[in-house]
């Protein structure tokens, strides 16, 4: 069955919203939105960190440490690849902020349910749900901040935004150290679950105020619904900025359509753009593997080799700020450096820093305390090398792709580094043996160094460019093959909304 298909627009909502100054409004985007990354690095960190504690004689739930950092993780996991292709899809058909709140619903039900829960089937099944809500936030929570941020910082805010999820790793391990000293061993990890609802709750409060994209919009039929949006957006930013707004300057043209086909979305990625298809696989691959991996395991790691088997937390809580910084101090150089040599260089410079912490934790140099400031100096990096993941697939695809396109790759990249990793990193871990420890750091840094060379041949220079220049909707295609139909047929013309 064919798409339903309306007509030729011609509008200018993409250069309004490219040409807008930074407002509160757009703070209220950032706030509302962001804020997934934060529940995320919550959620795995405080399942890393607590494994130990739930696995106690007492704790309601008769599971080992390699059960929860193993197991546990990989379902999770799984769920949010599942999540982010069911819902990428969904987001690209009917919309941003519809699926924006489902996907936050299931993610608050789903962590209050694990939170209570009585038996270790119960509490696998709410890992992957828990994950299902986690995995749709990234696909359309990804699409609608770059639909709604200004060209010129759509890099910085991307790279921080997704560099937030160690802010939530930092207060996810911090945390646990409360939780599983003070409290009763049945007690204290469910309260670090419960947190996660509340923290959830409120950003749903926000979230609620948060519009529609109008790229989507007016793409999908709604013209005349986007334009009046953004006369709202441009009214409230010249209010908050007390500046008028210069005009746009540019208009696409664009052949409107309801819903996109699959088939053609699929096209899209694999046919017309086959190089970014590889960069997006390679630089997913890369990242998921090293940071599922080492995530879900830091505290097994820390408990098997160094004897940390108390308050694993604080450990983290030096990690995970390590991770913040390295995006909040090098995120704004992927908009005025270059997204390649700020994306290769990070992967790169990661990578070959954990074959220098593989090699002197193999010859028995570190301690825990030394352990943590190698991986915090890793992960300054690559914490920014693997958020610029994220802004590349979302970035490098027509719009009428790119929730699914980003959920794809996060499926895909994740299925192959994120659920093997937990697997194959808890398996060597649990062996006692150094070596095979150090053999899982190998492995992830070399596929972090072999995704930054590909950024390097195949990388694309989107920094500072619109959307629709650095791919160009498909509809707007359709728009000009059409014209030019018409061109060589004077007498029929097109209908125009």
């Amino acid at each position: 069955m064919s798409d339903p298909q309306t007509g030729t627009v011609t509008t200018e909502v993409p250069a309004r919203l490219d040409r807008l100054p930074w407002s509160r409004w757009h703070w209220m985007i950032v706030c509302g939105l962001g804020a997934v990354w934060i529940l995320d690095g919550l959620e795995v960190t405080i399942v890393g960190n607590i494994s130990t504690q739930i696995a106690k004689p007492g704790s309601g739930l008769h599971v080992t440490t390699a059960q929860i950092s193993g197991l546990a993780a990989a379902l999770y996991v799984g769920g949010a690849c599942t999540g982010a292709l069911l819902f990428g899809y969904l987001t690209d058909r009917f919309g941003r902020k519809k699926l924006f709140m489902i996907t936050l619903g299931t993610y608050l039900a789903a962590t209050a349910l694990t939170a209570a829960s009585f038996a270790p089937w119960w509490f696998f099944m709410f890992r992957f749900l828990t994950g299902l809500g986690i995995g749709g936030e990234y696909a359309a929570i990804n699409s609608a901040i770059d639909e709604l941020i200004p060209s010129r910082h759509r890099g910085l805010i991307d790279i921080v935004i997704n560099g937030t999820y160690w802010a939530g790793a930092a207060a996810g391990a911090l945390l646990t150290v409360p939780a599983t000293s003070d409290l009763a061993v049945d007690v204290g990890w469910r309260v670090c679950f419960g947190v996660g609802v509340v923290l959830g709750t409120a950003v749903l409060m926000i979230r609620r105020n948060v519009p529609e994209s109008p790229r989507w919009l007016f793409i999908h039929g709604r013209n005349r619904e986007a334009e009046t949006l953004v006369d709202g957006i441009e009214q409230r930013v010249e209010k908050d900025t007390g500046r008028q707004l210069p005009a746009a300057g540019r208009s696409i043209t664009i052949r409107q359509r309801k819903t996109i086909g699959f088939v053609t979305i699929a096209k899209t990625m694999f046919t017309l753009y086959p190089r970014r298809t590889i960069l997006g696989f390679s630089l997913f691959v890369g990242q998921a593997f090293l940071y599922n991996a080492i995530t879900f395991g830091f505290a097994q790691i820390l408990q098997t080799f160094f004897g940390v088997k108390t308050s694993p937390g604080y450990y983290f809580a030096v990690i995970a700020v390590g991770n913040l910084l390295g995006p909040l101090l090098l995120g704004r150089l992927f908009d005025t450096v270059g997204r390649k040599p700020m994306i290769a260089g990070t992967y790169i410079i990661s990578g070959i820093l954990l074959l220098i912490t593989a090699w002197v934790f193999d010859a028995g140099y570190l301690t825990a305390i030394t352990m943590t400031a190698c991986w915090c100096g890793v992960l300054f990096f690559a914490s920014a090398g693997a958020s610029s993941a994220y802004l590349t697939v979302s970035e490098v695809f027509p719009m009428e792709t790119r929730a699914l396109a980003i959920a794809f790759f996060y499926a895909i990249g994740t299925g192959a580094g994120g659920i093997s990793g937990p697997l194959l990193f808890s398996s060597l871990v649990s062996t006692g043996n150094i070596f095979d420890t150090a053999i899982a750091f190998v492995i992830g840094a070399s596929l972090m160094i072999i995704a930054g060379l590909v950024e390097i041949f195949l990388g694309v220079k989107a920094e500072r460019r619109s959307l629709e220049d650095i791919a160009q909707p498909l509809t707007a295609a359709e728009a000009q093959h059409q014209q030019s139909n018409e061109s060589r047929q004077p007498g029929q013309a097109g209908s125009r909304y």
